[in-house]
């Protein structure tokens, strides 16, 4: 049976844009007004950060949007005081909607002495009174394992496929998927099985960290637009040497698909300079105002899956039937049309 309780929605400072998205489509959604709680995130001045909720929560289904995203520090912080807050302001069941699970790249010790930080993120989380979460695209899907709570991570290759589908409707034949390294094979495999394109691999070999000494080319490229599919793009550097590399093997032109955009130090000016045509990415880390200038990096909104699916959790219903692009496209309404 569905609750009576209406879901409530509260938003730290990382991404306040998609949290007034989420309220919005879940508001057309219910056909009511689906705000976000009225709180304030604020920071004294030696950092520390300090949460008040000026709304009654007390057996409220709450969902907090908070991606823990650059800095990861502050706004995981900011997630933790926020659930501790609604916790003991005797909220009735806390979800934490998390659309860029910081630390996920630090998911087991690739060495002596070093540790496994997405673990202790779940603990942390886990013990603030976070009792589900909900995600996009984990950089590693074991990380799930690491919660004695349910955790839901939907992916983006849906809303990729749909994307890829308009975009290079007719031009289907010529489309080939590529992983961009050995390890995000099964990520580029289910979206060239989603929209039915044939799968390449670029081999990596680093020389040290941040750097990449070869790549080479699994499958024959000629002729084909490439797309490259990864959940990641932080400096752009291993992205653009294959998008350069492909083309290279003959490919016609190169497009990507990267589910978070973290783009950071000079990921902008290479993605610029880049051969690549395109780089789609998701909303799920705010774009800063450079991202959003750069002409060849387009920005797919991520607002009607979340928005879908804590309607889905609220109600008891499925989340896994978001994970089907046929499910999705009528909630992209106007953006995939005549599919």
């Amino acid at each position: 049976m569905p609750n009576l309780i209406e879901p409530k929605l509260i938003s730290g400072n990382a991404n306040m844009p998609l949290a007034k998205d989420v309220a919005k489509r879940m508001s057309m959604h219910r056909g009511i007004n689906v705000g976000l709680v009225d709180a304030r995130v604020e920071r004294f001045n030696d950092g520390e950060i300090f949460v008040e909720v000026y709304e009654n929560v007390r057996g409220e289904d709450m969902f907090i949007i908070q991606p823990t995203s650059n800095p990861a520090n502050d706004n995981l912080m900011e997630l933790l005081i926020i659930s501790d807050a609604l916790r003991r302001s005797s909220a009735s069941r806390i979800t934490a909607v998390i659309p860029y699970f910081g630390y996920a790249r630090q998911d087991r010790r690739s060495k002596a002495r070093t540790p496994i930080t997405a673990k202790l993120v779940a603990n942390m989380l886990v013990e603030s009174g976070i009792e589900r979460i909900l995600t996009l695209d984990l950089h590693a899907t074991q990380i799930q394992g690491f919660f004695d709570i349910p955790v839901d991570n939907l992916y983006a290759s849906p809303i990729f496929a749909l994307d890829a589908m308009h975009n290079f409707k007719g031009q289907m034949d010529d489309v080939m998927v590529v992983s961009p390294d050995v390890g995000g094979v099964s990520r580029a495999r289910d979206l060239a099985q989603r929209i039915g394109a044939p799968l390449s691999i670029v081999d990596k070999r680093r020389g040290k960290p941040g750097e990449v000494a070869e790549m080479t080319v699994i499958g024959d490229v000629t002729g084909r637009t490439c797309l490259i599919v990864d959940d990641i793009v932080d400096t752009a550097g291993t992205l653009c040497k294959a998008a350069e590399v492909l083309m290279e093997h003959g490919a016609k032109e190169v497009h990507s698909y990267i589910t978070h955009g973290v783009l950071s130090g000079p990921a902008i000016e290479r993605v610029s300079n880049s051969v690549m045509k395109n780089l789609v990415i998701t909303d799920t880390i705010q774009p800063t105002a450079a991202v959003k200038a750069c002409e060849n990096i387009r920005i797919v909104p991520t607002a009607p899956i979340f928005a879908q699916a804590i309607l889905n959790t609220w109600n008891g219903t499925s989340v896994s039937s978001l994970f089907d692009h046929k499910t999705l496209q009528p909630i992209y309404e106007g953006m995939y049309s005549g599919l």
